[in-house]
Formats: C-alpha cells, sequence, structure tokens
C-alpha cells in the first residue's frame, strides 16, 4: 500500500503528515492507552504495566517512565560518538565528515560530496541514505527525504523520550566498503544490564527480503521469529564476535537494556548506533516463550524509579 501511494505524491504527503500529527496528539495526551492500544494491536496480548515479564512489557514501562540523561546523549547519532570515544573505541567510529543543519545545506554542498557516502539523521531511527553511486542517486528526493527527517520529532512520532531533545541535524559518514560491494552487514546485539545475551542479523535488503536471525553469544541460534523470516541460509559467524561483544558489554553497562549495532567488514569493526526501544518495543516474538525469556534478562528491580 505504502509503495502504491507513493506514485500519488501529494496524497502520500497529506496522510504521511495526517498520519504523524495522530501519533503526535497521542504521545503528548494520552501515553498509556495509546500504547496499550498499539501494543494490544501488535503483540496481541494486553500489556502489563504494573507488573511486566516480557521483554515487550518492560520496554513499554521503559519508554514511558525511565529516564536517563546519558540515554539521551548516546541516541543522538552525533553526541554519542563522544561517548563512544570515552570508552576507549575512538578508532571505532565510522568517520564523520559533516554534520548539515539544514536540509538545504546538503543541497548546496551536493556537488562536493563523495561519489559514496551515508547520510543519517541524527535524531531518530530508520533515517538512513546509503549512496554507493552518487551519478545514480536522484538529488532532488535525496534533499526532500533529509527535508523530512528535519520536520519529524521523533519523540513525537512514537513517544520515544530518548530523542525529545536530541537537534535535528543531518550526518554525512564515510560509506563502508566491503568485499562484496553490498551494504555492510550489521549486528544487532541485546545487552541487558551490561551483558550480551543476543545478537541479531539482518540479510537479504538488498534482494528485496529482509530476514532476521538471532543467536547466543556462543553463536547458537535461537528458534524464533519476530516481524521478519529466518533466513533460508544461517548467517556465518562473524571472525571477531568475541571482540564486539566485548565493545557491547562496555558500552551498555550504563543501562537497563539497550541495543548496540555494529558492522564487521574486512577484519574491522565499526560502531553504528545504540538503540535503546528496538521497534517501539512491539515486535512479538514466535513463539511467545521468547519473549518472557528475553524479559527475563531485564531486572526491573535494578532500575532507577521502579516501584
Amino acid at each position: 500500500m505504502k509503495a502504491f501511494l507513493k506514485r500519488f505524491p501529494l496524497t502520500y504527503t497529506f496522510l504521511y503528515w495526517y498520519d504523524y500529527a495522530r501519533r503526535a496528539c497521542n504521545t503528548v495526551f494520552r501515553p498509556e492507552a495509546s500504547t496499550r492500544e498499539e501494543f494490544l494491536k501488535k503483540c496481541g496480548y494486553e500489556p502489563d504495566l504494573k507488573a511486566p515479564k516480557t521483554y515487550n512489557e518492560k520496554l513499554q514501562w521503559l519508554r514511558l517512565y525511565w529516564r536517563d540523561p546519558l540515554a539521551e546523549k548516546c541516541a543522538d547519532k552525533v553526541a554519542a560518538r563522544e561517548y563512544v570515544a570515552g570508552k576507549g573505541f575512538s578508532d571505532r567510529l565510522v568517520p564523520q565528515m559533516r554534520v548539515f543543519d539544514r536540509a538545504r545545506d546538503v543541497d548546496a554542498a551536493w556537488d562536493s560530496l563523495p561519489e559514496r557516502f551515508v547520510l543519517k539523521g541524527a535524531h531518530g531511527s530508520g533515517m538512513n541514505v546509503l549512496c554507493a553511486d552518487k551519478s545514480k542517486l536522484d538529488r532532488k528526493r535525496t534533499v526532500a527525504l533529509c527535508r523530512r527527517w528535519q520536520r519529524t520529532n521523533y519523540w513525537l512520532d512514537g513517544g520515544e523520550w530518548v530523542y525529545r531533545n536530541v537537534p535535528r541535524r543531518i550526518v554525512l559518514e564515510k560509506y563502508i566498503e566491503t568485499d562484496d560491494g553490498l551494504p555492510p552487514r550489521d549486528y544487532k546485539i541485546y545487552c541487558f544490564h551490561g551483558e550480551p545475551r543476543s545478537v541479531m542479523v539482518a540479510t537479504g535488503r538488498n534482494e528485496g527480503r529482509l530476514c532476521m536471525d538471532y543467536f547466543t553469544p556462543e553463536w547458537e541460534h535461537m528458534p524464533f521469529k519476530r516481524h521478519n523470516p529466518n533466513s533460508p541460509h544461517t548467517p556465518e559467524k562473524p571472525p571477531l564476535l568475541q571482540e564486539m561483544l566485548a565493545m557491547a558489554r562496555v558500552l551498555s553497562a550504563p543501562f537497563p537494556a539497550v541495543r548496540v549495532d555494529l558492522y564487521c567488514e574486512k577484519n574491522k569493526i565499526w560502531f553504528g548506533e545504540m538503540t535503546f526501544f528496538p521497534a517501539k518495543g512491539m515486535h512479538a516474538f514466535e513463539p511467545f516463550e521468547y519473549d518472557l525469556l528475553f524479559g527475563s534478562w531485564l531486572d526491573m528491580d535494578r532500575v532507577p524509579g521502579y516501584r
């Protein structure tokens, strides 16, 4: 449906901002009620916010009631670099070539941009443009997309408070080269109280069939699905897995739960981002028992302000 509506730009734009306004009203005026409604629709069960047991339930409690200034800093794709460098991983930061305060600055600098680059919105999730060949990238559409990013308050859009005060900037990063010429494979490490518990690998983006597979830290496949199917070909264990787990352990130590996203290409680890509420904490587990398993790793009694 989304692809169909994009054929009609005015209609698509109107519906986009109408839905954005609806979500913003829910964030400001009825955060808990709207959370219950959306959670039931997406996860298939009523969330218990007073005594949460599952991973998805506990993320809702954190999203609604937990606050931490350091988490806000780490959600900002510009400010997070200072945190990562301070933990001793400055050599694993993807070179940031420029930070634009306005979308029109991207347009003004277009001719000076390298042939391969990445653009990201610093203030949210899913705001990415991977450019492997600038000559094939639509300049007008790319600048319009950056403009939309900057008009979007990601806190209002989804109620994720870590983005509330993040400046709406556009980041230009170096393109990570890979042996096969495809986008770098990222490893999303789910950490609880500073301990990595599961690693998710996404494959098939370029083929139009996104698959997600979850592994234990020992690289044993975990037989469950969340939103996307498992890959028909089990992803291989990355050569620097132990180093990635060690890095995630250090970066996640101050937080009750966070996903640390890393890249591993050409025997080099790169920092991606830190995600505190993956999928807004509303991706159902199949089977359900893994929602409980992930939830068991998050000890709410160790969370400031709980009870």
